[in-house]
């Protein structure tokens, strides 16, 4: 092998090489292992990596269009839910008007009712004040009337002038009656 290897190099070394230089049989050579090779994966190995892609590319645009489908539900959802903490802030915001509402209306029906049972107790005070009042007026006319009667009495026991049949009315009023009776 060494004897070939210092012929090849003996032929090289005297050529110089040429990169653009066209060699006919490599060139062919190399097209029909080209085309023999591209038959080969066109036939065998073109097919399942095509289709391993083209799943890939399914699942892939699959996943997108199912994230997308997610965002929007998300979205949705997310503008239900504010939209119904909303309602629940105006049902709240409601309910606490309709609850001072309702405790001014016990408010003003208490008020109202405590002015009522206050009116009714002062007219059943006058009431009883008046009758307490016509009561010892009718007791002080029925005294009045004793005294009248008994000054009467005394007086036709003993009659005197009218001068003296005042002054002995008098005197005997003032000794029958204590001195508070006769004023109110």
């Amino acid at each position: 092998m060494s004897l070939m290897r210092l012929i090849l190099q003996e032929d090289h070394a005297a050529e110089a090489p040429n990169l653009f230089g066209l060699a006919e049989g490599m060139m062919f050579w190399t097209l029909v292992i080209f085309l023999v090779l591209l038959f080969v994966l066109r036939k065998w190995a073109f097919p399942p990596i095509l289709g391993y892609a083209a799943a890939r590319e399914k699942r892939i645009q699959d996943n997108l269009d199912e994230a997308k489908r997610e965002r929007l539900e998300a979205e949705r959802l997310l503008e239900e839910q504010r939209r119904e903490l909303a309602e629940a802030r105006q049902q709240a915001q409601g309910l606490i008007a309709e609850a001072r509402q309702a405790a001014d209306r016990a408010r003003g029906e208490l008020l109202n009712k405590a002015r009522a049972e206050q009116e009714e107790i002062i007219a059943r005070a006058k009431q009883e004040i008046r009758l307490e009042r016509d009561l010892a007026v009718e007791s002080m006319k029925e005294q009045a009337v004793d005294l009248a009667l008994a000054a009467a009495g005394r007086l036709l026991e003993k009659r005197f002038g009218a001068e003296e049949d005042r002054r002995l009315v008098i005197d005997y009023l003032s000794r029958a009656t204590p001195p508070s009776a006769g004023t109110n």
